[in-house]
This record gives C-alpha cells, structure tokens and sequence, in this order.
C-alpha cells in the first residue's frame, strides 16, 4: 500500500460500499415486487365469489354482495289474482273409508231435518296405516328315497335366496340415491319405519346387488345419449377411496338431455373421460363450460356456457382498469342478447330477426374480446385469449334454433349429486362408485320422464333375480309387466 494515495484507497472503498449497496437495492426490489405481485394475487383470490367465477354460491362469505334485485313493490307470497294451487280430491272409488255427515236439526229454528244432500261438500283426509314387513318363510323339506336312503332336500328358489325381498331392496337404494342417506342412516330408517333388522353389511350388499341388477338400463342409457342430437355435460370434483387418510382425486362426469341423463365417475379429468361418455360417434350439439377436456370435439357443433362466460367478464369488471372498461362493455352486449334470447324462447321474437340483430352483437363482441387480449392487464388478457379460442363455439344457438345458450341444464342435473358428495365425502372404492353413478342415472332419469322410482327399481331388482327382460330407462319404452310386491 505504500505510494498509495489515501484517497484513492477511500475511493475504492466507496466504490465497493457502493456496488453491494446497489445489489442489495435491486435485490430488495425484486423482492419487494414478487411480494406486491402476491398480495395482488391474494386480494384477487379474496375477491373471488360466485359472481365472478367458477365457485359455487355456498361458498361465499356473508355478506357477499349479490347482484340486485329489480324491485316489484309487491309483497312475498301469492299475489291476488295469482291461479291456485289446491289439493286434488282423490276419485270416490281411490276412498277407502267414508264418514257421512248429515246435519239432524235446523241451525235456525231447530227443527228436524230429514234427506240427504245429493251434492255433499267433500272433504279427505291422507292417512298411512302401521308400517310393517311381510315375511315369508321358506321351508325346505328334506325326504329320503324309500329305495335307495338317498336324502333329497328341496331347494330355495334362486330369487328367494336373499333375506331381503325385491321392494326392501329396491327402498334401501332409494333412501341412499334419491334422499341422500348413508347406510347408517338407511339401516335405522328401515328400523324405525317398518320394524326390519338390517345391518349396514347388508345395505351394502343390497347396493352391490342393485348395481349388478342396473348394469342394462345404464348401458341403454348411455347409447340413448350417444345418439341424440343435443346434450348437455358437466363435470364436478369427487373423492374415490382414501390413502392415509387423504382421498383419492375423481371426478364425477354427467351427459344430459331432455328425457335421459347419464352419470360416470372417474379417476380423472381427460377428455378421453368425455369422449368415452359421450361416444366418439356423437354428432350432436354440445353444451359445455369452457373445460379443456371438451375440446377434442367439433367447434361448429360445441356450444359454450354464457353463465360462465357472464362470471368471466364480471371478473374483468372486478379486477378494474382496462380490462375492467372492456368488461362492462361485453356484458351490456351479453344483457342485450339474452332479453331478445328470452323473448324468441317466448315466442314475442321471430328466430330471423333475432338471427339479424345478433350480426352486430357477434361483431362487437368479438372486437371487445380482442382489445382485452391486447390492451387489458395479464389475467384479463389472458382469459381474453382462452375465450377467442373457442369464439365459433359462443354463437350455436344462435344459427341452431332450440340451443340452449347456457348450460343450466346440465348443472342442474348434477347438483343432485353434488349434495351427495358434500355429505358422504364419495365413495370408497370402485364398487360404490358404480353403485352411485347407476342410481343417479336412474333417478334423475326417471324423473326426467314423472316415472315411479320405487317401482323400477323394484322390477329391475325382480328381473335380476330371476334372469327376466330388464325394464328400461329409454323414454315410452315397451318394457315387459310385473306385479310389483305389496
């Protein structure tokens, strides 16, 4: 150091001093900006609600706020005017017991009367009478030859073989299917309610039974929807089994249409799971939200959800700035449309004119979605972007008449199953997993089409046991007649 000039020596000091420090400045505002970055992204998931995504209305927070609503003025409630809804009388002969009741003296000057009134007011009261089970008891006798000793026992017919009879199990696959019990549940409803000792072993085995039983209506099921030529599907999370103690990842698939609505649970999420679903043949239109999973099929033939669409561009609105502007500006065209959708579906609009109309709302739509990609912050641009990849498939029922333009349908199908889920966290294993997306299909097939489900399940429980024809879930199915058990 020595010739060195002190200031020089300080200089370089300084300098050193001065490059960490400028290091340290740009590395505490990166770290400064990844920490913006992520407490953008947590507001941003704070804010999220049923509004302006994906995320059912349960799980809002209260106090959300909801979107409001126009007032009427008018109080909750039946309005004057409104057409009534009584209770039917049964027909005389549907009467099982009849209480005359004659007046005897005059309310007035109480005297005596005598006759009948030809048109009585009538009255009904519904009564269930004491619930029990029928027993029957096979006995099996066993003979021996007189010639040979040989010993011979008669044996129980096949579809006796079960200690349960066809009604029994046909209810206790209801209570789980259609009113959502669990087999502990089921076990003590079959106790309290006909006095039948069940454990829950054998409402399990009752389903596995029923399963096995429903395998040819399901399949007829399915290929009624693979060949139909509009339907509606969606999808929701489900758990299959567990593994130290966490559940396995599935998920719960649905495939609609007016009359028939099928129901499969798998492992995964693919396309290959709608594919199969729906059949690689399917030639319909296809209502469905913006999942990739859907896109291996025909974008001319593919319909999108406009409910998902109005919780994306609310997104854009709630995030602000410009993607914000552009949102508000795409759902003033999505409020247009849908009141002159409303009216075609009412029959006050001609399918032509609304066709005419909707030329310039497809344009400014489009033109919206394009300004967001280029212009609007990352998120929105982004979303902008996934929705132009589809943007043949927003306006099919527009040029289809009877599309739907949201898929509502679908997602009121398997709410059903949905409610299910939330209280018996799945199913166990692939055996339970068949047993609910049979049941399902059943159930809300049937009621698709105001048939008994006790009944079918019944005789399809009936038929099984005996190597019969099936019933069906088709729609006016000719299926083959059977007494149904007291």
């Amino acid at each position: 150091m020595a010739g060195l000039d002190p200031r020089d020596v300080r200089i370089a000091k300084l300098e050193a001093l001065l490059e960490a420090a400028l290091k340290r400045i740009a590395h505490l505002e990166e770290e400064n900006r990844q920490l913006r970055e992520e407490n953008r992204q947590l507001k941003e998931r704070l804010g999220l609600n049923s509004s302006n995504s994906s995320k059912p209305p349960s799980s809002d927070a209260p106090g959300t706020p909801r979107p409001p609503k126009k007032r009427t003025g008018r109080g909750p409630g039946g309005q004057p005017g409104h057409k009534k809804h009584e209770r039917r009388l049964l027909p005389p002969e549907a009467v099982q017991h009849v209480v005359e009741l004659v007046p005897r003296q005059c309310k007035g000057c109480r005297r005596r009367l005598v006759g009948r009134d030809c048109e009585p007011r009538r009255h009904q009261v519904v009564e269930v009478p004491p619930l029990s089970a029928i027993v029957t008891e096979y006995r099996s006798h066993a003979l021996a030859c007189g010639a040979c000793g040989t010993l011979t026992r008669e044996p129980v017919p096949a579809h006796a073989r079960s200690a349960f009879g066809e009604r029994l199990g046909a209810l206790a696959s209801l209570l789980v299917g259609k009113y959502r019990l669990s087999r502990r549940l089921v076990k003590d409803a079959l106790s309290d309610m006909l006095g039948v000792d069940v454990s829950v072993g054998s409402v399990v085995n009752l389903e596995g039974e029923m399963t096995d039983a429903l395998a040819p209506a399901v399949a007829g099921a399915r290929a009624y929807v693979q060949a139909a030529d509009k339907a509606h599907a969606d999808e929701t999370g489900w758990v299959e089994g567990r593994k130290e103690g966490r559940g396995h990842r599935a998920w719960l698939w649905v495939a609609a249409t007016a009359r028939v609505v099928v129901f499969h649970i798998a492992r995964n999420r693919s396309g290959k799971v709608a594919q199969a679903l729906l059949g690689k043949d399917f030639l319909g239109i296809l209502t469905t939200d913006r999942w990739s999973g859907y896109d291996w099929y025909d974008k001319g033939l593919r319909q999108l959800c406009w409910s998902h669409l109005t919780r994306d561009f609310q997104g854009f609105i709630d995030r602000g700035g410009e993607g914000g502007r552009l949102g508000t500006r795409l759902m003033r065209e999505r409020n247009r449309f849908f009141k002159w959708w409303h009216r075609v579906r009412d029959g006050t609009l001609a399918q032509s004119d609304f066709e005419q109309r909707m030329k310039k709302v497809r344009r400014t739509v489009g033109r919206r979605l394009r300004q967001a990609e280029a212009r609007a912050e990352k998120k929105t641009a982004g979303m902008a972007r996934e929705i132009l990849q589809l943007e043949e498939c927003l306006w099919t029922f527009v040029d289809v008449p009877g599309i739907e333009p949201t898929n509502n349908f679908g997602e009121q199908c398997i709410r059903h199953a949905v409610m299910y889920r939330k209280t018996s966290f799945g199913t166990q294993g692939p055996e339970g997993s068949r047993f609910i997306e049979r049941i399902f299909t059943a159930v809300s097939t049937l009621k698709r089409q105001e048939r008994g489900v006790l009944d079918f399940l019944t005789d399809t429980l009936r038929t099984h046991r005996r190597g019969l024809p099936p019933p069906s879930l088709l729609p006016l199915a000719e299926a083959p007649q059977f007494a149904n058990a007291a």
